[in-house]
């Protein structure tokens, strides 16, 4: 055993056959390989984690979705790489995920964590705690059906610290163009119908801006592609159908023009009836039969199919060049990678090529994900150097979110769904997956209700990923205003989402440099409260924001555990009233249908959109609005650059840093890092405050005007006022656009005594 700094990123995506090593805090334990008897398949099953369970025991978050406990809890789970997605308590399960072989053990005695990552694209299971022999308390295993034992141990002790560990060896998380973080509107009935599927997603998108709702995407299903072949309409990747879509150039066009950027589906793998098929077999690109030099084949949409061998440099190149003429040159700039599990290929010793080393699809499934993403990418930016581009995947290995935004498959339109959805991103952040989400209102299955639809949505604003997405068994569409007297909640959480991208997007640029996640589980950020070891449903949104949705059918209240936090001085806020919590103690508030419960956690610096966006292509934000609680010290950088070309890479980014001294004179000081122009006008602070009024502000040493009459406070350029109602003192100013700082003083002003 030997530890020895590693290179970022080492792992994430064609694995080598013999390890290098790992970063700070990483131990690399020995690898074992083990042949069995005469089968194909080698197969390793070792019980390398003896974990004596009576007593206290310990947390499992085992592959970024799911949560496990030890004896005395009633759960445990076996796990399966290359399988259906888990989700807490094994209820609905989206169809296919990340394959991510790596899990996070807290001890609940210590109260520490430590990260476990098999490095190992092999099919493989994680027994966790369910077994026990005469010898042995419960003890949890690892079996790979191929390769090398080669695991990494990641030292904590915070989970946060095991995360970035992690991401410094498979990668951090892509920094995506801000329209990635907008709504993504999408359903399979647009590109299915007969013909004009292009006037007609061009009428939603109208639609969409006529009910005042903001847009960013459109993710185009394959029905684009369905074109006529002599077994009838089959859907071909690098296909059009011309009479869905006219002149596809001309549909790309006026869609960007609209502030709209599109995600074709592509699928990797190819109908023995596809057109470009025997260009293709000519060109060597398909994983090979096991025992011929055939493609192997596999069941695929529409009947029998041949899959693309990525792990071969000249597959690559001739993919890349496939993505240029069939989507880029039309004015494509973000590509939905899908179907890319190969789990359709039931020979599992059919050949790859694997860099000239030769292996099995049983053993590199994983990887042709993350090499699709990367791809994809590469065509892109190949094309046009400027562009940055925007890969979607719902599938991959350890270091997808290099590349993509993921989602988590086809999930069950039930309310079932939308409660376990939360787990699944939640540990998808924990496996440094930041950019992740689930379909809102529910993929499959009859529409929404009305009621479903609203909470979904108002948890789904949350969702690094925003898209709703849907294939109704009742012929419906699941679209923003398809319950007229529900959509505008829909509306209002919709544009809510917007206002807040300042802090989204700063909290991407967070997981870009440093892994961690967007959305954060409670015992993450509570680490040392084991009251939080439980909730799957709450989380954080970053640091600073406690969420707490309704997710119970016909809820009337909302039971929310507010946790300990270690320090006196922390406290939580309402987000909507300010009203003041102590920590440690479970609240029960009054909900209807247009409550979405937040939290404000003291030392909160939380950035927003002061004028309303409706796109994120077209429009900037103009105005600053911080909300703070300055009851103890704290800092947060907000981030921002023109978010579509990769100017950000030459420095072209604006990097706000926030720091806040609590105090009697409480300083808040601004400091600004990059060259992209700063498109803030106005700042607007909003400090909770509620044991008394300031004394006065000052800028730079020059104190503000006060005042005490809310409309003439409005109407000034420059001053603050204090809330009563909110218990808030709100201060305004014109941007200066370069370091400066606030302070506000609570010193004591004794007017009697004077």
């Amino acid at each position: 055993m030997e530890i020895r700094p590693v290179s970022q990123g080492h792992c994430g995506n064609v694995p080598t056959q013999r390890r290098q090593t790992v970063l700070h805090g990483a131990v690399q334990l020995g690898a074992v390989d083990i042949q069995t008897d005469a089968a194909q398949h080698r197969r390793v099953d070792l019980c390398l984690q003896v974990d004596g369970l009576a007593g206290e025991g310990f947390q499992l978050l085992v592959q970024g979705s799911r949560l496990l406990f030890g004896q005395g809890n009633g759960r445990g789970g076996r796990c399966l790489q290359n399988a259906v997605c888990l989700i807490v308590a094994d209820a609905v399960s989206p169809r296919a995920a990340a394959k991510l072989p790596q899990y996070i053990k807290l001890q609940r005695g210590t109260k520490k964590a430590v990260g476990y990552f098999y490095h190992s694209t092999a099919e493989c299971d994680f027994n966790m705690g369910r077994e026990k022999r005469n010898y042995w308390h419960r003890y949890s295993s690892f079996r790979a059906d191929a390769g090398d034992v080669d695991l990494f141990l990641i030292a904590g002790p915070s989970i946060g610290e095991v995360i970035e560990r992690y991401t410094d060896l498979t990668g951090k998380s892509v920094l995506l163009p801000k329209s990635a973080f907008g709504y993504l509107g999408s359903s399979m009935y647009y590109p299915e119908l007969p013909e004009n599927c292009d006037d007609a997603i061009l009428e939603f998108i109208d639609t969409t801006k006529e009910e005042g709702i903001p847009v960013d995407g459109f993710q185009l299903s394959s029905g684009y592609c369905a074109v006529e072949t002599e077994q009838g309409i089959k859907r071909c990747s690098f296909t059009w159908n011309y009479k869905r879509f006219k002149d596809p150039a001309d549909w790309f066009a006026k869609m960007k023009q609209e502030g709209i950027v599109v995600s074709p589906n592509v699928k990797p793998g190819m109908l023995l009836v596809h057109p470009l098929l025997e260009e293709m077999k000519e060109k060597k690109m398909f994983v090979l039969d096991s025992t011929t030099d055939e493609p192997g084949i596999g069941t695929w949409w529409g009947g029998t199919g041949i899959f693309v061998d990525f792990t071969k440099e000249e597959n690559r190149k001739n993919w890349k060049e496939y993505l240029k003429q069939g989507l880029i040159q039309y004015g494509c700039e973000s590509v939905w990678n899908d179907n890319c599990e190969y789990d359709s290929m039931v020979d599992k010793d059919a050949r790859v090529y694997f860099e000239g080393k030769g292996s099995t699809i049983g053993t590199m499934k994983p990887v042709m994900s993350n090499l699709m993403c990367q791809l994809s990418n590469e065509a892109v930016t190949e094309y046009n150097p400027s562009v940055r581009p925007f890969s979607v995947c719902r599938s991959g290995h350890a270091g997808i979110q290099r590349y993509a935004q993921v989602w988590a498959g086809d999930n069950l339109t039930c309310w079932d769904t939308l409660k376990y959805n939360i787990a699944t991103i939640l540990g998808m952040g924990l496996s440094g997956v930041a950019n992740h989400g689930c379909d809102v209102g529910g993929f499959y299955g009859v529409s929404p209700e009305p009621e479903l639809f609203v909470r979904w949505v108002q948890n789904g604003i949350f969702m690094p990923r925003f898209s709703i997405h849907s294939t109704n068994t009742d012929n419906t569409v699941t679209e923003p205003w398809m319950y007229t007297d529900k959509k505008q909640y829909i509306r209002d959480a919709i544009k809510f989402r917007y206002r807040m991208i300042p802090y989204l997007y700063s909290l991407e640029s967070r997981a870009h440099e440093t892994g961690l996640p967007i959305m954060e589980p409670m015992f993450m950020a509570f680490q040392n409260d084991p009251k939080t070891y439980n909730e799957g449903v709450d989380f954080m949104w970053g640091d600073s924001l406690l969420v707490a949705n309704v997710v119970e059918k016909g809820a009337k209240t909302r039971s929310i555990y507010l946790p300990q936090t270690g320090d006196e001085n922390v406290r939580f806020y309402d987000f909507y009233t300010r009203e003041e919590y102590a920590p440690g103690q479970t609240i029960e508030v009054p909900v209807d249908i247009s409550s979405i419960p937040l939290y404000i956690k003291s030392g909160a610096i939380i950035p927003m959109a002061e004028n309303q966006i409706y796109n994120l292509m077209h429009e900037t934000v103009t105005g600053l609005h911080i909300l703070m609680a300055p009851d103890v010290d704290s800092e947060f950088t907000v981030y921002d650059d023109d978010g579509k070309t990769n100017e950000y890479q030459n420095g072209a980014y604006l990097k706000t840093n926030i720091k806040v001294t609590a105090g009697v004179r409480t300083c808040v000081d601004f400091t600004y890092e990059g060259n992209y122009e700063n498109t803030v006008d106005t700042m607007y602070l909003d400090v909770v405050h509620r044991e008394k009024a300031p004394f006065y502000v000052q800028i730079d040493g020059v104190e503000v005007p006060h005042f005490l009459h809310r409309r003439k406070f409005e109407e000034a350029q420059t001053g603050w006022y204090y809330s009563q109602s909110l218990k808030s003192v709100q201060v305004k100013y014109p941007n200066p656009k370069k370091d400066h700082q606030v302070m506000i003083s609570f010193e004591v002003f004794d007017m009697i005594g004077m």
